[in-house]
C-alpha cells in the first residue's frame, strides 16, 4: 500500500538489537514507500491477566483490554506533563476514550516515556513521541508488554490542532489497532480531519502549544527524524 506524504502515522522500529538502518527515501511523486516493520522486542514469559508481583506482570493481546478497563476506574487524574529541553508540554486526557487514557497514564507512571524522543516531525502536520533507538527504550517495553489496543475514533473528536492521538500499528493489523507505545500531536491549523477516523484522539494540549510548534520547526533527515534528538526528559502525571 502507498501512503501519502501527509497522512501516513507509522511506528519507527526499535534498532537497539539490530544495526541502524537508513529510513527509505520518499520517491518523486511525494508519496512514501510501504515499509515493513521488523519487531525487534522478545517478551521472554507471559504472564496470565491476574496481577501478581507489579514486576512480574507483563501486558498481552490478551490481557490488555480487561487491565485497562480495571485501571480506568481507579483513575482520579486526567494530566500528564511532558519536559523537553524547548519546555513543557501539558496534555489533558479525554474521559470518553477509557482505554487509551488508561494506558497513557499507567506508561507515565512505569516511567516509560522518560528518555524517548519525539523520533518524527512532519512539518505542519505532527509531532510523533515515545520511540527511541536506544537499548533503555527496548527493555522498558520488554517488561511492560506486547500489546495493541482497539480504535475509539468515534467519540466525536476530532483532530483539531494540539490533539493527542495514537498511531496504529502497520504490522498485520488490518483492524487499525492502535500501538500504545507512541502518541502524536496535531499541529496543522486548524487541524488535521483527514485522519477523523482511522486514529483515536485521546486528549488535547492545554499548555505549552508553543513548545511543540519549536519541535516542530527542528531541521530533520530521512524519515522526518529529527538531526539533533528531541529527548522527553521526563514524563509524570499531575494534578
Amino acid at each position: 500500500m502507498t501512503l501519502k506524504k501527509y497522512s501516513y502515522l507509522t511506528i519507527i522500529p526499535l534498532f537497539f538489537l539490530t544495526a541502524c538502518q537508513e529510513a527509505p527515501n520518499k520517491n518523486k511523486t511525494g508519496k512514501a514507500p510501504k515499509v515493513v516493520h521488523k519487531d525487534t522486542i522478545s517478551v521472554d514469559s507471559v504472564a496470565n491477566s491476574e496481577e501478581k508481583d507489579d514486576d512480574d506482570f507483563v501486558l498481552t493481546d490478551d490481557n490488555a483490554i480487561d487491565f485497562f478497563y480495571n485501571y480506568s476506574q481507579t483513575l482520579t487524574e486526567d494530566k500528564v506533563k511532558l519536559t523537553t529541553r524547548f519546555g513543557t508540554i501539558t496534555i489533558q486526557l479525554f474521559d470518553d476514550v477509557p482505554y487509551h487514557k488508561a494506558n497513557f497514564i499507567y506508561l507515565t507512571k512505569k516511567k516509560y516515556f522518560d528518555n524517548t524522543m519525539f523520533h518524527r516531525v512532519v512539518k505542519g502536520f505532527i509531532i510523533q513521541g515515545g520511540n527511541a533507538d536506544n537499548k533503555e527504550t527496548g527493555i522498558k517495553r520488554s517488561k511492560i508488554g506486547r500489546y495493541l489496543l482497539p480504535p475509539d475514533a468515534h467519540k466525536g473528536h476530532r483532530h483539531d490542532r494540539g490533539v493527542v492521538s495514537m498511531p496504529s500499528s502497520e504490522i498485520d493489523n488490518p483492524h487499525m489497532l492502535a500501538s500504545p507505545y507512541e502518541f502524536f500531536i496535531v499541529v496543522t491549523k486548524p487541524g488535521s480531519y483527514h485522519l477523523d477516523g482511522d486514529y483515536t484522539p485521546f486528549g488535547k494540549v492545554i499548555d505549552g502549544m508553543d513548545v511543540v510548534d519549536k519541535i516542530n520547526s527542528q531541521p530533520v533527515g530521512q524519515g522526518d527524524w529529527p538531526l539533533q534528538n528531541i529527548y522527553i526528559l521526563k514524563a509524570e502525571v499531575v494534578k
